[in-house]
């Protein structure tokens, strides 16, 4: 027999949804123009070391964060503020995904660079909490999620925009039962939200000169760039022409809804080189989150081997955070400074053990070869000689 209660019970729950869903579009379209970093008078920085071999990784980046900023933090134009709260245990103890006071010093900040949090899976010893990266994109509005891909012997140079407000997680936490029997979730799209990330990836594939967008939906696309070549694609297709050689390199910039960018993002993260190498952005109009894509690897604490953890992520996510604030050139170097340590001279490796580097003695390796003369010579050579391997 059904359940009419539940039936009407569901209906509210359903409405209110709705209605806070109406609100959100009513803001969406009153929003404004992106922070222009050149009139501020002092960036703040935000850094948030979260849990696990976060706050690891996240020291070894600053400290290569520092370096290219130094004339910026000498003369006043930038300040770095330390941001605690995101760890489980503090998450666990207010129950909530970010404390309120933690989601205020954020709120106080431009941009951030952020470790890797927790989130609790069944079977944890902790309780039921929302992502902690969740909840920032909806508090912050960073509707966008970026992630570079760069494997130049494969003439890959990918650059994904996945939406990161709506789409099938944007309503997690606001699914229910209606029965025993019977669960509820929801995927949610509006229009504002649509066309603000196809111009995202739009003005990337303008801005940079990476004149080709694949569209990983079958909707309209956005008239406005003439000049820029378009495609649309389907989700399984796409993965598998993402490992196709004859195929791969003639991708560009991909744009993708928020279920498809994150399986599509891992996939070509393993083609680059895993998860551990891939830095990620959340931008916003207003606020920028820079991350790492990988877990908290909390077994790494445990065993008293966090200080090797991998902060080629992170420090992934510093070069974007200096393309982000117009600093395209040092972000630059940093990137070509971790191709030749990542993937050409490798004189260090990461092991995740003591029989390989730990992440500061790589992030001084990295800030090292910066330093060089020849930087750019040098990375060119190896790149030229990959491809020609590769070809071979």
């Amino acid at each position: 027999m059904v359940d009419e209660k539940a039936i009407n019970d569901a209906k509210e729950r359903f409405g209110d949804l709705v209605r806070r869903q109406l609100e959100r579009v009513e803001g969406l379209k009153e929003q404004g123009a992106p922070v222009d970093y050149s009139k501020l008078d002092k960036l703040i920085i935000g850094v948030c070391g979260g849990d696990g071999i976060g706050p690891y990784i996240c020291a070894s980046a600053q400290r290569v964060m520092e370096f290219l900023l130094a004339d910026k933090l000498k003369a006043g134009k930038a300040e770095i503020r330390q941001i605690d709260g995101l760890t489980i245990e503090r998450r666990a103890e207010v129950m909530k995904a970010i404390p309120d006071d933690t989601l205020e010093e954020l709120k106080k900040c431009h941009v951030i660079l952020k470790g890797p949090t927790t989130t609790p899976a069944k079977g944890d010893p902790w309780p039921n909490i929302e992502s902690a990266n969740v909840a920032m994109r909806k508090e912050l509005d960073l509707f966008a999620n970026v992630r570079p891909v760069s494997v130049p012997e494969l003439g890959i140079d990918w650059t994904f925009f996945r939406e990161n407000t709506e789409g099938s997680y944007a309503l997690g936490s606001d699914g229910f039962f209606v029965s025993d029997d019977l669960a509820m979730d929801f995927c949610v799209a509006t229009v504002q939200g649509t066309e603000r990330i196809l111009r995202a990836g739009f003005d990337h594939a303008r801005k940079t000169g990476k004149n080709y967008v694949s569209v990983i939906v079958k909707a309209n696309i956005i008239k406005d760039y003439p000049e820029v070549k378009h495609d649309v694609w389907f989700v399984d297709i796409t993965t598998a022409k993402l490992i196709d050689p004859a195929r791969r390199s003639d991708f560009k910039v991909f744009v993708l809804p928020n279920l498809y960018g994150d399986i599509i993002t891992d996939e070509a993260a393993q083609i680059q080189g895993g998860v551990g190498t891939a830095g990620s952005a959340n931008v916003g109009s207003r606020y920028a989150m820079f991350e790492a894509i990988h877990g908290s690897a909390p077994r790494m604490v445990t065993e008293g081997r966090a200080q090797y953890a991998d902060p080629c992520s992170m420090i992934k996510a510093v070069a974007m955070m200096m393309n982000h604030i117009g600093e395209s050139e040092k972000g630059r170097k940093l990137e070509m400074a971790l191709d030749i340590c990542t993937q050409f001279e490798k004189k260090l490796v990461m092991t995740g053990r003591n029989t390989g580097a730990t992440g500061d003695e790589f992030a001084d390796y990295i800030m090292e070869t910066m330093q060089r003369p020849d930087l750019e010579k040098v990375w060119q050579g190896y790149v030229d000689a990959a491809i020609a391997k590769a070809k071979n």
